[in-house]
């Protein structure tokens, strides 16, 4: 099945004519955020979708007019773990066996409306949670850049890359003669197979490459730290991505396994939960951004006792030095970038990460600037991520102070992507 085809069930459902029109938004303040102040007057011209000009002297004629007078804008906020073809009820097998590629498109299309209009422009899927061939993820990004459905613009990993019977294997757990995995679904044991399934996954539109140098919490293996990938597949994958200049994010619990992935030479740590100082030194000496997604241990805390025993002994383990870890790396400072692994904080609810890591020791600026600066720069897309002259028109407004009540982000009452308003 065709990755249109799958996309072609939710395009019946929500059809898109978004047309950016020239418009001169008015507000009380919008917020520069590498300096971390507010700015006023706030007049933002826009044209064609980009920001061009600031407190214009003249405004042309026939340009609409938005009146945002009261309102503080700031620069559309980036998610960079999500996995939009998943929702989590205390587990995911209902979707992973159950659920077919055509499901998984719509459930997709579904959780990236509610990701845009919580304020959020730009994500990374952070990789299809289907056992399928199809990349949905791909396609429900191709569907957003054509109108077809409502989203933020999405960096799709296609499948995640992992050893046969480790974190990503979507099999583990059920019988041996059910399906077969392979390269094409991101399942490797050894170098060429490695090899193979990046290029199948760039092939097919991926445009950021996800591996698993570590066991994970929910999934069926005993560890949750073990190194999975070896250093030798690992430094393949990175380097057969970079020959596409494709970016690498690594799924890492383990300190083992962080280091060899940072040493490969990956973009970003996502979790990190066991991250050492050794791990904060290389990451820092290397760029190398830390996406510690510890805003689910709020929200899953009062689920951790459903879901299987196995992973729940796990959760508890690890979780809580995550977030001392997390701390640790904010004083080393380590550059980190947001991530929510949504749905595990629930899609529509990726602000939440924001409080979480203010929790662990940020700065309401900082928290923002992880959300914006910072994940443009992870992804190497210098158009969006401030409010400024040339850069893309991804514009969100609040009713009040964000760096004086962070939590504000998560009722965004305006949306706008490339000059188009959605909320």
């Amino acid at each position: 099945m065709k990755k249109i085809f799958l996309m072609a069930f939710a395009a019946l459902l929500l059809t898109v004519a978004a047309h950016a029109e020239d418009t001169l938004i008015k507000a009380k303040a919008y917020l520069d955020v590498k300096t971390g102040q507010w700015q006023s007057p706030a007049e933002i011209l826009i044209k064609g979708g980009v920001i061009s000009a600031i407190n214009p002297e003249e405004i042309p004629d026939g340009v609409k007019v938005i009146d945002l007078s009261g309102q503080y804008m700031l620069p559309g906020l980036m998610d960079m773990h999500t996995h939009l073809d998943l929702d989590f009820n205390g587990g995911f097998d209902h979707i992973i066996t159950k659920e077919g590629a055509a499901n998984g498109a719509l459930r997709a299309a579904k959780n990236a409306e509610k990701t845009l209009l919580a304020g959020f422009t730009t994500v990374r899927n952070i990789g299809t949670v289907h056992i399928t061939d199809e990349l949905i993820d791909v396609a429900l990004a191709e569907a957003i850049d054509k109108g077809w459905v409502v989203g933020p613009d999405v960096i799709p990993a296609g499948h995640m890359i992992t050893i046969l019977g480790g974190h990503g294997d979507l099999t583990l757990g059920l019988s041996e003669n059910l399906i077969e995995q392979s390269p094409i679904n991101g399942i490797v044991s050894g170098v060429n197979e490695a090899i193979k399934a990046v290029r199948y996954q760039i092939k097919n539109g991926a445009k950021v490459i996800k591996i698993h140098a570590t066991a994970g919490v929910l999934s069926l293996e005993d560890s949750v730290g073990a190194q999975q990938l070896n250093n030798e597949e690992m430094k393949a994958i990175v380097e057969e991505a970079g020959r596409h200049h494709i970016k690498v994010a690594a799924h890492a619990h383990g300190t083992e396994g962080i280091i060899a992935a940072i040493k490969a030479g990956v973009a970003s740590i996502e979790h990190g939960s066991l991250l050492d100082k050794e791990g904060m030194r290389l990451m820092k000496k290397k760029g190398v951004y830390l996406v510690p997604t510890t805003g689910l241990i709020d929200s899953m805390a009062g689920s951790i006792d459903k879901i299987d025993p196995k992973m729940a002994a796990k959760a508890k383990y690890v979780l809580p030095l995550a977030q001392d870890n997390l701390s640790e790396a904010i004083k080393q400072g380590v550059p980190i970038a947001l991530g929510t692994d949504a749905p595990l904080i629930p899609h529509g609810q990726n602000a939440l990460e924001l409080s979480a890591m203010m929790n662990r020791g940020m700065s309401a600026i900082e928290a923002i600037r992880s959300a914006t600066i910072n994940t443009a720069d992870l992804l190497g897309l210098p158009d969006r991520g401030e409010i400024k002259v040339g850069m893309r028109a991804d514009i969100i407004a609040v009713d009040s102070d964000a760096l004086e009540n962070i939590t504000v982000l998560e009722s965004v009452g305006f949306v706008m992507k490339k000059g188009v308003v959605y909320k």
